[in-house]
C-alpha cells in the first residue's frame, strides 16, 4: 500500500500545487523562526486562498496557546514539536484547543529514552523525526527506522507518520523496513534550502508506487 505523503517546508502556493500535482496527500507550512524553512503566518495568509484543496499542516515548535487560536482556523492539523521536560497540562491545553483529531504530537525523542505513554490519549497522532540534542526535527539525518516499527506495532491505533533523511532514493526501503503509512519528506525534494524540486518530487511518488 502507499503510504500517505506530507510534503513540508514550502513556502508559497507554486510549490504547494508541485507537491499536490505529484502526488502530496498534505502540504506542510513551517511556522518556526529558527527554521531555515521558516513562513511567517501572515506572509501564509496572503496566498492560502491559492493553495490546492489538500489538507494543511502547520508545524511549530511549543507554541503559546495565543498563536494556536491565532491559527486555528488557517490549518487542518497542528504538528507540534517540544522537548520531554514539556509539563503534560501544557501539551493537554494544546490538545483541548485543536482537539485529539487535529493535533500531531512530534515529541523530541532522544535514544535509549521509553516513548512517553501518558501523551497518547491527547493526540490521534505521533510524529516520529531523527533525534539531534540541537534541532527539534528538520535535520535531514535518517531515524532509527526499527524504533519507529515497533512503536507503531505497540501502538497500532494510532497514526504513525516517519520523517527523518526520506528521499527519493530510500523512501522505499524506510517503508518496506517500517510498515509507516503516512511519511513526510522536506530537504529530500529539494534542490537548496526551501525550493522543491520537480524532478525529486515526480522520481518520490514513481519510486513509492514502484515499491
Amino acid at each position: 500500500m502507499i503510504p500517505k505523503v506530507k510534503i513540508c517546508g514550502l513556502r508559497d502556493a507554486a510549490a504547494a500545487r508541485l507537491a499536490a500535482d505529484c502526488g502530496a496527500d498534505l502540504l506542510g507550512f513551517i511556522t518556526f523562526p529558527r527554521s531555515p524553512s521558516h513562513l511567517e503566518p501572515e506572509v501564509f495568509r496572503t496566498f492560502a486562498g491559492d493553495l490546492p484543496p489538500v489538507p494543511k499542516v502547520s508545524v511549530r515548535v511549543r507554541p503559546s496557546l495565543e498563536e494556536l487560536l491565532a491559527d486555528r482556523d488557517d490549518f487542518d492539523f497542528f504538528q507540534i514539536h517540544f522537548p520531554l521536560e514539556t509539563p503534560e497540562e501544557e501539551i493537554a491545553a494544546w490538545s483541548k484547543i485543536l482537539t485529539p483529531a487535529a493535533l500531531w504530537l512530534a515529541p523530541k525523542l532522544p535514544p535509549g529514552v521509553p516513548f512517553p505513554e501518558h501523551l497518547l490519549s491527547l493526540a490521534e497522532t505521533i510524529f516520529i523525526d531523527t533525534y539531534r540534542p540541537d534541532k527539534y526535527g528538520g535535520t535531514g539525518e535518517t531515524g532509527d527506522w526499527k524504533r519507529f516499527a515497533a512503536l507503531r506495532e505497540r501502538w497500532p491505533e494510532k497514526r504513525w507518520i516517519l520523517a527523518g533523511g526520506l528521499n527519493p532514493d530510500n523512501v522505499a526501503s524506510a517503508v518496506r523496513a517500517t510498515g509507516a503509512s503516512w511519511i513526510d519528506l522536506k530537504s529530500g525534494v529539494e534542490s537548496e534550502t526551501g525550493v522543491k524540486d520537480p524532478a525529486k518530487l515526480r522520481a518520490l511518488f514513481a519510486n513509492l508506487r514502484d515499491g
